[in-house]
C-alpha cells in the first residue's frame, strides 16, 4: 500500500485506496491533490479549472463516494456532463472507484431507451450522471427528484455552454436544494459560467492546474487510413514487418482489448490485454511478463495504461483515435524514452478524420499519411530476417549435434533441395502469403474543396471581413484559403479546401445559433433567399 501513500495522506478510507490499487493508480494528480481533501471536509463549494485528462472525475468522484450513505433509495448526487459519451465514461470511472461501497450508479442521456432509465430510477438509484435534456425531461416528467441531493457537479460547463445548454443547467439547478454541495470543472472560465457560480453556489474555493505542456519530440508520427474492418489485418502487418516490436497497442474499451489481445494470442503472437476489469494481482503479473519482454505486445485502455513506466518501447498503436489531443499526447509519449526514437502508429477511418486533424493542430505536432506495407513487402522482411539468423547460426558453430543427419541427407539429395524442404518445414507458415487478408486501398477522400453554410448574415451585423476574422481566432484558419465568399440577410456561404473545412466543423461544431450549429456543410441545391 506503501504506493498509494499520497492518497492516504489526503485522507481517503481502506475501501477507496483498495479501489485505487485495483485500477493501478499510484500517485494523484494536481488537481486530486487540491479538490479532495477540500471535498472530504464538506466545507464549501468548488469551482475547478482543468482540462480534460488531469483526472478530474476521481477528484469529486472519491470524495464523494466516501460522504453519501448506502442504500438510501433516493438520488444523492447529479452529475451533469455535456455529451453521452461523458455521461456513459463518468459513470464506468465511478461504479470502478465504488469499492466494496454498495452504490448505484447510472448514466442518464437522449438516445438511450427512457423505459430503461425509469425502472432504473424506480428501484432507487444514488448517483446519476447525466445530459442536460435528459435529465430535465425527467424533472418535468417528476420521475426524478433532486430535492434531497448531496452533490451537485457542473463537469465540462464551458463545454455545456458552447453547446446551448446552460439554460437547461440553470433550470436544474432550481430543482435541486439549496444545502447541496456543489462542483463546478471547466477548462476555460468565461463571464457565463463565472456568473453562474455566483448566483447558485455558496462559498466556493478555486482550484486550478496548469495545462500541461503537449510535447512529442522523440517519437515519429505516422496515421494510416483504414476501414474499420482491416484494423486487425492492418496491425498484424505493422508487427510482421518490424524487426523487434515491443508496443503498447490502445483501444477505446475493454470489450475491444479483450477481443483485439485474443485475437493476437489465437494467431501466435505473444499478447496480454489489461484494463480496469482486471485484479491488481493479474495486473503486476501481466506488467511484469511485460517489462521482461516474455510478452513484446500489451493491448490496453487508457485508464489501464496510468502508471505503466516502461522506458524501451519501440512502438504505440492507436488501434482507435482517442477522444481529445491531452491523452493522444500521453499515449505516444511512451515511446521515445531514454533518447531513444519511438513510432507512434494511428490507424483513422473517415468518421474519425476530422479528430485527426483537430488533435494534430491543438497538439502542434504533424501526423503524416503512409500506406500499410504489402504482402509481398512483408514476406521479404521475413525471409531476408530468416536468412541473416541462419548465418548467425552457421556463424556460431551450433549445429553439432545436426551434422550427421545433414550428411546422411547430402548422400541421398541435393543440396538446395534439402535446405529448401527444411526452410519449408520450418517456415512454410510464416513465409504464407495466405495468412494475410487482402485491405483494399483506402483513401479519404481529401481532394477538392467544400461549401460551408454560415447561419450568420447582414441582419447579424456579418461582413466578409467579420467573417474572415471569426474563422481565423476560432479555427485558425488563414484569410487566403477562404473563397468564394457570398454574404446574405441571414446567412452567408465560404468555399475552403477540404482539410481547412473540417477543421472549421469540428471547431463550430459546438458554436450554435439557436439549436443547430453557426458552420455547416452546405447543401448542394441550397436556396439563396
Amino acid at each position: 500500500m506503501e504506493k498509494l501513500e499520497k492518497f492516504k495522506k489526503l485522507g481517503l478510507s481502506d475501501n477507496a485506496l483498495k479501489a485505487l490499487r485495483k485500477k493501478g493508480f499510484e500517485e494523484p494528480t494536481p488537481i486530486q491533490q487540491k479538490t479532495i481533501p477540500i471535498l472530504l471536509r464538506n466545507e464549501r463549494d468548488i469551482v475547478g479549472q482543468a482540462q480534460t485528462g488531469t483526472g478530474k472525475t476521481a477528484a469529486f468522484g472519491l470524495p464523494i463516494i466516501e460522504r453519501i450513505k448506502e442504500k438510501s433509495k433516493i438520488i444523492q448526487v447529479i452529475i451533469l456532463v455535456p455529451t453521452r459519451e461523458l455521461a456513459i465514461q463518468i459513470s464506468e470511472e465511478i461504479n470502478s472507484l465504488k469499492g466494496n461501497k454498495r452504490l448505484h450508479i447510472i448514466p442518464v442521456y437522449g438516445g438511450q431507451a427512457i423505459e430503461l432509465q425509469l425502472r432504473s430510477l424506480k428501484k432507487g438509484v444514488d448517483v446519476v450522471v447525466g445530459t442536460p435534456g435528459r435529465v430535465l425531461d425527467h424533472i418535468r416528467r417528476k420521475t426524478m427528484n433532486l430535492q434531497d441531493i448531496s452533490y451537485l457537479v457542473l463537469d465540462e460547463a464551458d463545454e455545456m455552454l458552447n453547446m446551448g445548454f446552460i439554460d437547461e443547467v440553470e433550470k436544474i439547478m432550481k430543482a435541486t436544494n439549496p444545502e447541496k454541495r456543489t462542483m463546478l470543472f471547466s477548462a476555460t472560465m468565461p463571464k457565463e459560467i463565472l456568473r453562474i457560480a455566483k448566483k447558485y453556489m455558496g462559498k466556493y474555493e478555486f482550484v486550478a492546474v496548469e495545462k500541461e505542456t503537449l510535447t512529442v519530440n522523440l517519437t515519429d508520427q505516422i496515421y494510416f487510413e483504414v476501414a474499420t474492418s482491416d484494423k486487425f489485418d492492418a496491425l498484424c502487418r505493422i508487427i510482421d514487418i518490424e524487426h523487434e516490436f515491443y508496443g503498447l497497442v490502445f483501444c477505446r474499451t475493454k470489450v475491444d482489448v479483450d477481443k483485439i489481445a485474443k485475437h493476437l494470442v489465437d494467431r501466435g503472437y505473444d499478447a496480454d490485454a489489461l484494463h480496469g476489469d482486471i485484479s491488481q494481482y493479474q495486473r503486476e503479473l501481466i506488467l511484469n511478463k511485460f517489462k521482461k519482454k516474455r510478452t513484446n505486445i500489451l493491448v490496453a485502455t487508457d485508464v489501464a495504461a496510468r502508471g505503466i513506466d516502461i522506458v524501451e518501447l519501440s512502438h504505440v498503436i492507436n488501434y482507435s483515435l482517442p477522444q481529445d489531443p491531452e491523452s493522444y499526447v500521453h499515449r505516444i509519449g511512451r515511446t521515445g524514452r531514454a533518447g531513444k526514437e519511438g513510432t507512434a502508429i494511428t490507424f483513422v477511418t473517415p468518421e474519425e478524420y476530422r479528430r485527426l486533424l483537430f488533435i494534430k493542430r491543438i497538439a502542434k505536432t504533424e501526423i503524416r499519411k503512409e500506406k500499410l506495407p504489402r504482402i509481398k513487402d512483408i514476406i521479404n522482411t521475413k525471409k531476408a530476417r530468416i536468412k541473416t539468423e541462419l548465418k548467425n547460426i552457421i556463424k556460431s558453430e551450433t549445429y553439432n549435434e545436426y551434422i550427421k543427419m545433414a550428411q546422411e541427407l547430402l548422400k541421398e539429395h541435393e543440396s538446395e533441395n534439402i535446405v529448401a524442404a527444411v526452410l519449408k518445414h520450418s517456415y512454410q507458415d510464416e513465409l504464407n502469403e495466405k495468412s494475410y487478408s487482402e485491405i483494399k486501398d483506402f483513401s479519404i477522400d481529401k481532394k477538392g474543396t467544400t461549401r460551408l453554410f454560415v447561419a450568420l448574415g447582414k441582419s447579424d451585423d456579418m461582413t466578409r471581413n467579420k467573417l474572415f476574422t471569426l474563422i481565423k481566432q476560432k479555427a485558425h484558419v488563414d484569410d487566403w484559403k477562404i473563397k468564394d465568399v457570398k454574404i446574405f440577410d441571414k446567412f452567408s456561404f465560404v468555399t475552403l479546401p477540404f482539410e481547412e473545412a473540417e477543421i472549421i466543423l469540428g471547431v463550430f461544431k459546438r458554436e450554435k445559433k439557436g439549436r443547430r450549429p453557426i458552420i455547416v456543410r452546405a447543401k448542394k441545391k441550397m436556396s439563396t433567399r
